[in-house]
């Protein structure tokens, strides 16, 4: 990892903190992730999960009605707090930490994350499937939900950095870089398949829907 890929995922929290009380508008105002809200409803979601970067809990409250128990974790303090008030579910446990640096004690029969995988820089790919991998336990499954290569559109993009990488504005007027890959379906399923892992990936509204079985031997 570089200094700037370091400090690239150090502006991504800031902003991610920073503007935490933003961050529910769109689901607010737009129908089309008012609608995916419902793709959980479809979804393999069971017994124990594992929610990574839950951010302001907008996906918690739907995983904890199918679930027995969800753990969530998010690195923003700030985030979290919005999401412990929305989901005052008594099979919640909200805890605060880094993703990428995270080890739990157990294991989880569901993995689910919402577009966090975009915010995944490549060069840590494969240890993130890997991490994930060692999470799920027997015959467990990793969910995920993120924005598809028609998001681009809709982002301020940053051509000429080392890591995929789009710009953020807050009310406030501040600016920050997140990383952001904006994956496609096919592409992003070759990838899976050659980590070994067994992956369906739909599109749904411009944005991609994956369920993925780890590679055998490792849940």
């Amino acid at each position: 990892m570089s200094s700037d890929d370091g400090n690239l995922l150090a502006e991504q929290l800031a902003y991610y903190r920073a503007g935490a009380a933003e961050y529910d508008r769109p689901y607010a105002e737009r129908e089309d992730l008012q609608r995916l809200l419902t793709v959980v409803d479809d979804l393999p979601v069971v017994g124990d999960v594992l929610e990574l970067a839950c951010g302001t809990g907008q996906w918690t409250p739907l995983l904890a009605a199918r679930a027995h128990s969800v753990t969530a974790v998010d690195a923003a303090a700030e985030v979290l707090a919005i999401a412990r008030a929305r989901t005052p579910a008594p099979n919640v446990q909200f805890i605060q930490a880094d993703v990428f640096d995270w080890q739990p004690p157990r294991r989880y029969d569901t993995v689910f994350f919402a577009f966090w995988l975009s915010h995944v820089p490549p060069w840590r790919s494969p240890d993130f499937w890997n991490t994930v991998a060692a999470l799920l336990a027997p015959r467990g499954k990793a969910i995920f939900i993120d924005d598809g290569p028609a998001a681009a559109a809709s982002e301020e993009v940053i051509t000429d950095g080392p890591v995929p990488a789009v710009l953020r504005r807050l009310e406030d007027g501040s600016q920050y870089r997140v990383v952001k890959i904006f994956h496609d379906a096919r592409k992003l399923t070759g990838d899976l398949t050659t980590l070994g892992w067994s992956v369906r990936v739909r599109p749904v509204d411009g944005r991609i829907v994956g369920i993925a079985e780890p590679p055998a031997g490792r849940a």
